[in-house]
């Protein structure tokens, strides 16, 4: 089981993050550590592009939960963009939509 994760820097404090793969108790540590990093610096704003993720299960989520715990101490924020309806659904039935910036469409760029 992959994952990819392809991090780019726009800015001093934005960063877009593309996932491709499956996000299970296998590849969550590796997603983890690219991304909690990005978290600490002062204001960050992270998008992160799940359009190509095909799995996600809860240790997943929980990888996102702690991203968010520590980009909000930051006084950041996070954005997931174009998740699946499976993803969307998820994020939905836990709740986490509530509390996490969720976008159908890409965001980045100025418009």
């Amino acid at each position: 089981m992959n994952l990819k994760i392809d991090i780019s820097k726009e800015g001093s404090t934005q960063t877009l993050v593309a996932v491709a793969g499956e996000i299970d108790a296998y590849t969550a540590p590796k997603l983890r550590e690219a991304l909690l990093p990005l978290a600490d610096e002062p204001n960050p704003v992270i998008t992160v592009n799940l359009q190509n993720v095909s799995y996600m299960d809860s240790t997943g989520l929980g990888v996102f939960v702690g991203l968010l715990k520590n980009v909000r101490k930051n006084e950041g924020q996070l954005i997931l963009v174009e998740l699946s309806d499976r993803l969307e659904r998820l994020f939905s039935i836990t709740g986490l939509s509530d509390i996490i910036d969720i976008s159908s469409k890409s965001e980045g760029g100025v418009q």
